[in-house]
């Protein structure tokens, strides 16, 4: 491996210092000329993981229903916007500011301050900085889906920047700052399996519990509706893009171009096969013979989230056996929202907080030390190697991310949902009738003006329904909505109408 830059620049007699140097009195890049080649693939990586964030809304889109779908390619510009600038602000000085105690950091890089020439490794801080920006922005992007087709968009993405400040960042400098407590725990978390996962689908859950149900799961007998997902392809299309950026998310995440790297992205990779065979295989088993397109994305994500703490530590042939483990656990969890009472339709908490414990517990059974030295310098141990105290570590990391998450998430959102302006629930009214017609202007999925179209010759009702198909004969007067109550009443007038017919 290359020198360090710290090593050149701890040679002061020259005026180095160990923050860098000072580019009007000299070239900084020297440090990095014999390691240049970490940064080139460190760019490359960081470009690699943006299009998850897209890809998330697209994804997240594709689930939900058409009326509000377009909203959720929205948050994913808001949240690229809103967390890339709390990144700058002050989230990345609270997570890894090099003084910070234990459990938070402190304001020393506000404002990026003093983050220039300083080496992280063999990178500039700068470059580590923007890698980092981009899992707060996936973090965030994947939590923030716990509430759709109910939550206005303003007061979300204020939650979203205190989330990511009072949550993320703190969790990220107990796993990852040299001086977080589960770091020198050690709990083993190579990608964030904790930090991302876990943190972002517990986030979730206590995002939809906390803004309550949706009008129709409000049923006394407790009968939650399914809904089949508006638009596969818009998920398959995003699907391809968190795969494709899942190889900046773990490759990127040794933070050098090792052998180790190499491994990791063959280890993520095959991870994610496992995981479409995994849950394939039980859509076939339960489907009598049928697959999903959807079941298949939807494997895919779970594997790659299991294999997301694992990846830099685990044999190739135990990351297959994570993937497809990750994604059948995840799979038998298919009712969790009917066990927990709960409205979280995206299934944000089982895809990503169920697949990361999984990851993260089987990371202490598998962890192999001969894979974290293909770095030459990492050495992680887990059941395989004798160490079986580190199970123990990882359930502690698992416990302790999914109690403050959830309890400081629960607390946080009342706290928003009670000033003035900023509650959370949109009226009934513009749930019903879909949350894109009354938070964006003249947008929507699809044919929107086909949409408005029918719906004005009485053919859709408020809510999107079909009321009208000039066969059935079912005709009703297209809806006012000037109402929330006429609303409410006449959308489940037309429901019962189509049920009998």
């Amino acid at each position: 491996m290359a020198e360090l830059p710290s090593a050149v620049f701890n040679d002061t007699s020259v005026g180095w210092t160990s923050a860098g140097g000072d580019s009007r009195d000299m070239d900084v890049n020297v440090a990095y000329v014999a390691s240049g080649f970490h940064q080139v693939w460190m760019m490359a990586a960081t470009v690699f993981v943006f299009p998850i964030i897209p890809g998330l809304g697209l994804f997240y889109a594709g689930l939900c229903r058409r009326k509000s779908a377009t909203t959720l390619l929205w948050q994913s510009m808001g949240v690229l916007g809103v967390i890339s600038f709390q990144w700058f602000f002050w989230g990345y000085s609270l997570a890894y500011a090099a003084n910070a105690n234990p459990y938070i950091g402190t304001l020393t890089n506000f404002g990026m301050k003093n983050v220039v020439s300083v080496a992280i490794g063999y990178l500039p801080e700068p470059l580590f900085a923007l890698y980092q920006c981009m899992f707060a922005l996936c973090t965030v992007m994947i939590m923030i889906g716990g509430a759709f087709e109910r939550a206005r968009l303003l007061p979300s993405m204020v939650f979203a920047f205190c989330w990511a400040t009072i949550v993320y960042s703190p969790i990220v400098c107990w796993t990852w700052n040299a001086e977080g407590w589960l770091f020198n725990l050690p709990a083993l978390d190579f990608a964030g399996g904790g930090p991302v996962h876990i943190s972002s689908g517990t986030g979730a859950l206590a995002y939809a519990l906390v803004i309550g149900k949706r009008l129709e799961h409000n049923d006394p007998k407790r009968r939650v509706p399914k809904y089949v997902p508006h638009n596969p392809t818009l998920i398959f299309i995003g699907t391809w893009m968190i795969w494709f950026g899942w190889f900046g998310f773990n490759g990127g995440s040794t933070l050098n171009a090792s052998v180790r790297t190499s491994y990791v992205l063959q280890n993520t990779n095959l991870a994610a096969a496992t995981g479409v065979m995994g849950w394939s295989a039980l859509d076939y088993l339960f489907y009598k013979g049928r697959f999903s397109v959807v079941g298949a994305c939807q494997g895919c994500v779970a594997g790659l989230v299991a294999i997301t703490p694992a990846a830099g530590f685990v044999p190739v042939y135990f990351a297959a056996v994570i993937g497809f483990l990750g994604a059948v656990g995840v799979r038998l969890c298919e009712n969790i929202n009917h066990w927990l009472r709960v409205d979280e339709g995206m299934e944000v908490f089982k895809l990503h907080a169920i697949g990361g414990i999984i990851g993260a517990l089987l990371t202490g059974l598998f962890a192999a030390d001969w894979v974290s030295l293909l770095d030459g310098a990492t050495e992680a141990q887990g059941w395989v190697d004798h160490n079986y105290i580190q199970l123990g570590y990882q359930l502690a990391e698992v416990c302790a991310i999914v109690g403050y998450t959830f309890v400081v998430t629960v607390i946080l959102l009342l706290i928003i949902d009670h000033i003035p302006g900023l509650k959370f629930r949109v009226p009934e009214h513009q749930e019903i009738e879909g949350l894109d017609k009354h938070l964006l202007f003249e947008e929507g999925m699809g044919d929107y003006e086909l949409a408005e179209t029918l719906r004005a010759a009485g053919y859709l009702n408020s809510g999107g329904m079909l009321v009208n198909d000039g066969i059935t004969g079912v005709e009703l007067p297209a809806p006012s909505t000037s109402s929330a109550e006429e609303s409410k009443e006449k959308a489940a007038e037309a429901s019962g109408k189509v049920a009998s017919d």
